[in-house]
């Protein structure tokens, strides 16, 4: 799979999906606040750390794939689940980054200017996820090549 920007499904998003996204967010960052207020900042903000818009996301990428398929004639609960399962997969992947961006501020940012702190952990992200996303593919590939490659009749070559 390559990783592409694709815009068009901001277009096909309608306004009240985009209110049930900000509500969920805007409800878990306000949890955790009160959280935070209650039990201390440490406490709050592995409440704030929750993928706050990942459930929502995850119902309407659902709902979207069952719409495209059910208007093509065939039934599309499976294709919903797989695509909002994806969704997450890629979320899970990019926490593995945010885990990154967290410990090297919460290490560096005592000693460290501030800017420097938050650029160089934005970086180690990025670089994260991107690398995390890299060594998937690279097991996948391996992992498909060693039990699956006599499955495929056209992957063998005849004389």
């Amino acid at each position: 799979m390559k990783i592409k920007v694709d815009t068009a499904g901001l277009r096909r998003s309608k306004a009240y999906e985009y209110l049930v996204r900000f509500a969920f967010g805007g409800t878990v960052t306000a949890v955790a606040g009160i959280i935070a207020k209650r039990f201390g900042p440490e406490i709050g903000g592995l409440f704030l750390a929750f993928p706050a818009i990942l459930p929502a996301s995850a119902t309407l990428i659902e709902k979207h794939e069952m719409e495209k398929k059910e208007r093509a004639g065939k039934h599309g609960a499976a294709r919903g689940r797989a695509a909002a399962g994806v969704d997450a997969i890629g979320a899970s992947r990019g926490a593995v980054g945010l885990a990154v961006f967290a410990l090297i501020v919460w290490l560096r940012l005592p000693e460290s200017r501030t800017g420097l702190v938050l650029a160089g952990a934005t970086l180690a992200w990025f670089l994260t996820s991107i690398t995390v996303w890299k060594l998937r593919e690279i097991v996948w590939r391996a992992f498909r090549k060693k039990y699956f490659k006599s499955s495929n009749p056209r992957s063998s070559k005849t004389s």
